[in-house]
Formats: C-alpha cells, sequence, structure tokens
C-alpha cells in the first residue's frame, strides 16, 4: 500500500487481514461486517480501526496482497532466460490458474462489482497484480529479442495482445455465468493455442 492510504502496519495487521480476507470472500464487501472481520481476525474493533480507518481501506489491502503474493509466486517460478514457448506457456498458465481460481474469481468480481462507487478498489487491484505481470512480461519480451528469439516492435502491445489471447473462449464464458470451474486441460488449450498464434506473428 502506499503512504497516502491511512494504512498503518503493527503486530496483529497480517492476522487482521487474514481475518478480513476469509470475511469478504464469504460475503462479498458490502455484505462483510466490521464485526465479523473483527470476530474472524480474532481482534478488537478498535485494533481493527487502528489499522483500516474504514472498510475500502481493508479490502483494497486484502485485494492487493492476493494479487502481488499471486504475481510474485508467478515471477519466482518462471526462468526468464528460457525460450519465449517455454515461458510464455508457463506464464499463461500461472495467470488463468488464478484468475479462474474461486479465490482469483471472488476477488474479481468484489473488485468489478465496487469499482463504480470506489475506482481506488479497481485501480490498485490492477497496480498490485496484472500491472507487474504486464511489466515482467515486456521484460522478458524485450530481453527474447535481443537473444535473436523473437521480432517485436512494440513491446506494450506484443505484451497486451499475449493476455488477451489468453483471455479466449473460458472467459467470456466465466463473465457471463455460462462456466465456474476450468481444468487444466481446458487452461491447456487455451494457452497453447495463444503462445502459437503469438509465435506466429512474432516470433523470429
Amino acid at each position: 500500500m502506499t503512504a497516502d492510504t491511512g494504512v498503518r502496519k503493527g503486530r496483529k495487521f497480517d492476522q487482521v487481514l487474514d481475518g478480513a480476507r476469509e470475511v469478504f470472500l464469504r460475503d462479498g464487501f458490502e455484505g462483510a461486517s466490521v464485526d465479523d472481520i473483527a470476530k474472524e481476525a480474532g481482534v478488537s474493533k478498535a485494533t481493527l480501526y487502528s489499522y483500516f480507518p474504514d472498510k475500502r481501506l481493508l479490502f483494497m489491502e486484502v485485494a492487493s496482497a492476493q494479487c502481488r503474493a499471486q504475481a510474485s509466486d508467478a515471477l519466482t517460478s518462471m526462468d526468464l532466460t528460457a525460450p519465449p514457448r517455454q515461458v510464455l506457456t508457463m506464464a499463461g498458465q500461472t495467470f488463468l490458474r488464478f484468475i479462474y481460481s474461486d479465490m482469483g474469481q471472488r476477488m474479481f468480481r468484489i473488485c468489478v462489482a465496487e469499482a463504480d462507487r470506489f475506482p481506488d478498489i479497481g485501480r490498485e487491484f490492477y497496480h498490485s497484480g496484472p500491472m507487474i505481470m504486464r511489466h515482467a512480461t515486456i521484460e522478458y519480451l524485450s530481453a527474447a529479442r535481443d537473444r535473436g528469439e523473437l521480432q517485436i516492435e512494440d513491446m506494450a502491445l506484443a505484451a497486451d495482445q499475449f493476455a488477451e489471447l489468453c483471455k479466449a473462449d473460458l472467459h467470456p464464458k466465466l463473465m457471463f455465468g455460462i462456466q465456474t470451474t476450468f481444468s487444466d486441460d481446458e487452461i491447456a488449450r487455451i494457452v497453447d493455442g495463444a503462445v502459437e498464434t503469438f509465435m506466429a506473428r512474432y516470433g523470429a
């Protein structure tokens, strides 16, 4: 979190976040009460308010922490010196497994539902996860181009195109409630197609 949010950290900070995450995922943003969050976290309301002056800030921190953790796990599991097909396949599968996981779906829906009232929530969600992955993808594509493995002029556009290719088929089904669970085989099919299409366009 940035310093101007009013959030301070302390001994029970992580405890509060863990409790809040459980309640938000169970009850949504609107349905989550401060009393329930404090009870789940095992702290007093006074302690909770000492960390987070309002519920919006608490949810932003929960969503951001989850996104940062997922982005960090994805980056540390990748060998950024490996060939594009290998790295893009792993990146695509990691990306889809998170957004199609129960946790990812719930966080995304809450952020979208509250974005009109609290635009900071959507921005924070984007900056803490998707933007980190976008920047990492751009850095990797640039390195692969310098190694002669890819031919790309607009790195940002190429990174965005790959992310969109990974949303083919399954993402519309999720958005319109047609499907909410996705198998590894379904995810692999989409990612393999995305990588093949991407390499056909940008492969050296």
